[in-house]
């Protein structure tokens, strides 16, 4: 009889959460418990922003006071610095969650006498931990604190004594350091020494910055190895946990309709499955953001939440051109159904954008996410990243289960099976719009040239736009119908 193989028991670290909107999802659960952090990048990537919010989050979430010791920035300074987040550092102190220690370390000094070790930084940190009973540190930053060492030998050794004090203390802590020319670091050590190491990234391609975090390294557990957006907006750092999702989304078999019912006919007479992806393009004036507007309005209509990203026009403006297609927007967004946001492209970088987005969804939850139009994102990066950044969005609402449309802008003389970013593909359901003249009058058409799992009709329709709203025509397949058309049109305002 075959003898059973012994289990495996594999333990896991303890970890301890940030607080931080996706790094920790990121991290598998949050940093290290009892063992040091290293966050590194260039200046201004927001390596001082992430310490602070690990700290506070721990004081106020999780019941984990804090201490800052800070070489660069007095209490003051830094309690000014957070504040336009929503933090309130005096408060905090006051309620001894959270200790913030100025420690000048003058570099002059240490060069004229040749002595340097860490006895009164230990002594002075312990004093700090025992008064409000501390779980966690900050050091911020370390090369301030070694600005004086020159000798790598010493530097080594004191870096090893440090992070070893902050372990044998049973600190969860967070240094920073500068990025150097070639490593992570300044002086190169550090990244070897800590448990665990966060990039931060923040680079300007083509005069638009973008923000991006990386866990180099996290000894004792698995963790995600990608490069992940980040956003730094009024209330913190948010992370943008994914760049690829594998494909196990579940597929709803429920409907939901496109708010035309003529055009719900056209699938089954249901219109879409929820959850799926909804692509609409046209050349201009072929009416696809009053098609989008008109399935958010019909949506809203049921008591479910809209989400409306605009890349071309304000909110104010939306609201005014939709009144002239018989869409009263205003009264959803009065009884917070309908959201609208609006930024132009070139405002932040493309993965600023999806980190924002993420945001958004994340905070109201809708049902369903417009995307007004997808071709102005061109403008802010290239083609081959504006797919990939839609792609991650696709794949993020297909998770979520939220019913999804983007609207393509195409020029005359395109084909009209053809993307700005060729993202077709990644849609389950494609509607084209186009102008025509089957009599010699101009004519908006439509027809689905794709909807994935379903029977459709490829009939092609007049779109018919009026004050009174938005409806379809007859199939335009003969002549009859044709003559039929210009009979629609005549109404057509």
């Amino acid at each position: 009889m075959p003898r059973a193989k012994p289990k495996i028991v594999r333990p896991s670290l303890t970890k301890v959460p940030t607080g931080i909107q996706g790094l920790d999802e990121v991290t598998g659960g949050g940093l290290p418990k009892g063992r040091v952090t290293l966050v590194c990048g260039s200046a201004g990537c927001g390596k001082s922003l992430l310490a602070m919010e690990f700290l506070v989050h721990g004081a106020v979430r999780y019941g984990e006071p804090g201490v800052c010791m800070d070489f660069e920035e007095t209490e003051k300074k830094l309690a000014a610095n957070i504040a336009s987040l929503g933090f309130d550092l005096h408060e905090l102190t006051k309620r001894k969650r959270l200790l913030v220690d100025y420690v000048a370390v003058e570099r002059t000094e240490i060069a004229e006498t040749g002595e340097y070790n860490l006895e009164g930084l230990f002594i002075r940190l312990a004093h700090a931990v025992k008064a409000i009973k501390a779980k966690r540190v900050v050091l911020d930053s370390i090369e301030a604190l070694f600005s004086g060492l020159t000798d790598s030998t010493i530097l080594r050794a004191e870096l090893r004594r440090l992070f070893h004090w902050l372990e044998d203390h049973k600190l969860t802590a967070v240094v920073t350091g500068e990025a150097g020319e070639h490593t992570l670091t300044r002086h190169g050590l550090e990244e070897y020494v800590a448990d665990c190491v966060i990039a931060l990234d923040h680079r300007v391609t083509e005069q638009i910055s973008t923000r991006r975090l990386r866990i180099v390294k996290y000894r004792g557990t698995l963790h995600g190895t990608d490069e992940y957006p980040f956003l730094i907006d009024r209330e913190g750092i948010s992370v943008v946990p994914i760049t690829s999702l594998a494909l196990a989304h579940k597929a709803p078999t429920d409907r939901v309709s496109t708010g035309i019912p003529t055009l719900d006919g056209m699938m089954e007479g249901k219109g879409f499955f929820r959850g799926s992806s909804v692509l609409v393009s046209g050349t201009a004036g072929t009416g696809k953001s009053s098609l989008a507007a008109n399935f958010t309005s019909a949506a809203c209509e049921r008591g479910e939440n809209c989400l409306y990203f605009s890349f071309e026009e304000s909110p104010s403006q939306i609201l005014r051109n939709m009144r002239s297609v018989g869409l009263d927007l205003e009264r959803w967004v009065k009884k917070r159904l309908l959201h609208v946001h609006a930024m132009r492209p070139t405002s932040i970088g493309l993965e600023g954008h999806l980190a924002a987005i993420h945001k958004l969804i994340d905070k109201l939850r809708p049902s369903i996410v417009v995307i007004d139009p997808i071709t102005n994102l061109v403008s802010a990066a290239g083609t081959y990243d504006v797919k990939s950044m839609l792609m991650r969005l696709v794949d993020f609402l297909k998770v979520e289960q939220i019913t999804s449309m983007f609207t393509n802008l195409t020029f005359a003389g395109d084909p009209q099976e053809r993307t700005a970013a060729a993202v077709s593909s990644l849609m389950d359901t494609w509607i084209v719009l186009r102008d025509s003249k089957p009599n010699g009058r101009p004519t908006r058409e439509l027809f689905v040239l794709k909807s994935r799992g379903m029977a459709h009709s490829r009939e092609v329709r007049e779109l018919i736009v009026s004050h009174r709203g938005i409806e379809l025509g007859m199939a335009l397949k003969d002549a009859a119908a044709a003559t039929a058309v210009a009979g629609h049109r005549a109404v057509e305002e």
